[in-house]
């Protein structure tokens, strides 16, 4: 294998333990919300949606094939977005807020850097990915060499 992909592979491993830990972090709300009876807030499930999403993305993105595909970069920059507007959403709520010896909130505040990372680590992935396309997109076949790939 190559060191291309070995380095890929590293990213995405982080990718999907970030992805758990978020949907582990932000699961906390919706089972509190679920064991006293009330409904689930859009922002906690937003949360899981964008977690669940990364970890598949991660995991499928380890097969070789998937890497080569020639739009994966733009479903990375997808996921970038969605991992953007989930810091904006939750940085609204609990970046300047002091948690005074709560420990819900310093978990919030935690969970909210893991998002930040996440976000970078998928642009990351969205800027290599277009940079591998774009240096791959003239291939030709490895039989006759005349057919474009």
């Amino acid at each position: 294998m190559s060191k291309g992909y070995m380095a890929f592979a590293l990213l995405h491993f982080f990718q999907f333990v970030l992805a758990v830990t978020v949907c582990g972090l932000y699961g906390v709300e919706l089972n509190r919300a679920a064991k006293a009876g009330k409904y689930a807030d859009g922002k906690w499930v937003y949360a899981e949606v964008v977690g669940g999403l990364s970890a598949l993305t991660a995991i499928l993105l380890v097969i070789p094939y998937f890497l080569r595909f020639a739009l994966a970069w733009v479903w990375n920059l997808i996921l970038f977005i969605l991992w953007i507007a989930l810091f904006g959403l939750f940085a609204s709520m609990y970046l300047n807020e002091n948690p005074e010896g709560n420990d819900d909130i310093q978990r919030m505040k935690n969970a909210l850097w893991v998002v930040l990372v996440n976000a970078i680590m998928w642009l990351i992935t969205s800027i290599a990915g277009f940079i591998y396309w774009w240096r791959h997109r003239d291939r030709v076949s490895r039989f006759t060499g005349r057919a474009r790939v």
